[in-house]
């Protein structure tokens, strides 16, 4: 009898964990999003044996932030904003993803970029990492590690 009761509590356990349902990734991105920390590391920099690393918390106060907005439609922008409220650098630009992975496309400083994201869900919003060329000397060997946290307009 109470082997029965067991099982018949595990199967309704399995049957309730299997219905709470994670929203997929595409409507989780659908979202506006704010950068919360940002470290890009440039093992080779420009072809150099010189290791450099841009990192920046966000923290005291800074100057500008970047913030972005992610449609469903699967068309994004993505600006700064400065401590008046006001926009800066707007560029817009089209998303998708795949599995855990968002892909960007969006022209920036000059530069058509399409970059990749490993995407990791956070209770405040994602963690992304990418390899790609950041320094721009044909290597695609930097790190990017991003924080964001989800904002409300």
């Amino acid at each position: 009898m109470k082997s029965t009761f067991f099982t018949i509590l595990i199967v309704f356990g399995m049957l309730f964990a299997a219905c709470k349902k994670e929203h997929p990734l595409k409507e989780y991105m659908a979202n506006s999003w704010q950068t919360t920390y940002l470290k890009i590391e440039m093992p080779t920099y420009q072809k150099t044996d010189s290791l450099e690393i841009y990192e920046d918390k966000f923290d005291n106060d800074p100057e500008i932030v970047a913030q972005s907005k992610y449609n469903l439609d699967g068309t994004f922008s993505a600006w700064f904003i400065n401590k008046k409220g006001e926009k800066s650098a707007n560029s817009d630009g089209k998303w998708r993803v795949e599995n855990d992975s968002l892909f960007v496309e969006f022209f920036y400083n000059g530069s058509e970029m399409k970059v990749s994201y490993h995407i990791t869900k956070t209770k405040e919003g994602f963690n992304a990492t990418s390899k790609y060329d950041w320094d721009k000397d044909g290597d695609f060997d930097d790190l990017l590690t991003m924080r964001t946290k989800q904002i409300k307009e």
